[in-house]
């Protein structure tokens, strides 16, 4: 039985390959502190290869078996307008482009965790290709250059450290779909717009007003009111099997965070956090968020409507390579 390994974390280095014993060594990883963070692993099960015949959308292949790939933790654009008369979505068009030129005609390599099958009956894989002898994680770049969010669902929320410092580094330079306003993280207190946009995957962003603990469940609450204002919630299960996010809830009344998912309607809009890599620390100086359980919180002295960055803060530094990959 052959694994494929991604290693994140301080040690990270450089970015590598393994597939059916093969280690391939690819683009070069920021260096960081060792002491700054202890090494987190994340294990594929390496499973079928075939030839990619057609991209349906940017998200999802056809291989030569007939057998349909999503390709799970990178969330393509789609367009915000399903009507039949609908201009075409260029984020849409751009990521579907992208993915056509990554895998069509070659031979991909799958890998799995946890769930490898969605309802539509779709695998659900990591997917890999071959390029000119270096081994190129599909997910990897999708993200990288914009052209997707990081993203899990219960029982594949696998190797999101290492998607996430992908999405890192094209959301820092505004490559892509970060470049679209439509994409944008939406200020909690805009409850009318968050509701409006039921169902659909969003980055909500505000000062936590209160953190309440249930017997279920646990509420960070956005607002003050808790029956209209914008919640997030996460399951007494979830806490359980993430003492480190537990313990970390109490430390964010007063913090400005980010908390990804899709909106639901549960007395206003609402997030149902099944993951730590749903919820993030967004830092005092504009820089990108840190997951919860793991980075420094620090406290903001902005307001709850936020404000615009400065000029200084808009600057994007270079594109650089994801700090925290090694596979």
């Amino acid at each position: 039985m052959t694994w494929l390994r991604l290693l994140s974390g301080a040690a990270a280095a450089s970015l590598v390959a393994c597939v059916s014993g093969v280690c391939v060594p690819g683009a070069i990883a920021q260096q960081q502190d060792a002491a700054s963070e202890p090494a987190a692993s994340c294990t594929l099960k390496a499973g079928a290869s075939g030839a990619a015949v057609r991209v349906i959308d940017a998200e999802t292949i056809e291989m030569d078996d007939g057998q349909q790939v999503r390709i799970i933790g990178a969330l393509s654009p789609r367009s915000p307008d399903l009507s039949p008369a609908a201009e075409p979505w260029t984020p849409e068009e751009n990521a579907k482009q992208t993915l056509r030129e990554l895998v069509a005609g070659k031979t991909i390599f799958l890998a799995t965790s946890g769930r490898t099958q969605d309802r539509y009956g779709r695998r659900l894989a990591h997917v890999f290709i071959d390029n000119d002898g270096e081994r190129v994680w599909v997910q990897g770049e999708m993200l990288l250059r914009g052209h997707a969010r990081a993203y899990g669902l219960p029982g594949n929320f696998d190797c999101m450290n290492e998607l996430l410092a992908h999405e890192k580094a094209a959301r820092d330079a505004g490559l892509g779909l970060w470049r679209n306003g439509a994409y944008s993280p939406r200020p909690a207190w805009r409850t009318r717009e968050l509701l409006r946009r039921r169902n659909s995957y969003e980055i909500v962003t505000g000062n936590v007003a209160k953190v309440a603990t249930t017997k279920a469940r646990t509420y960070i609450n956005f607002g003050r009111d808790w029956r209209s204002d914008f919640t997030a919630g996460i399951e007494a299960r979830v806490l359980r099997e993430n003492p480190e996010l537990a313990q970390s809830l109490q430390q964010l009344e007063g913090r400005r965070v980010e908390v990804r998912g899709w909106i639901q309607y549960r007395n206003g809009p609402y997030i149902d956090i099944e993951h730590p890599s749903q919820l993030a620390i967004v830092d005092d100086n504009g820089a990108p968020p840190t997951p919860a359980p793991r980075g420094a919180m620090t406290s903001s002295d902005r307001r709850e409507h936020g404000t615009a960055p400065t000029r200084k803060q808009k600057k994007r530094p270079a594109r650089k390579a994801p700090d925290a990959l090694d596979l």
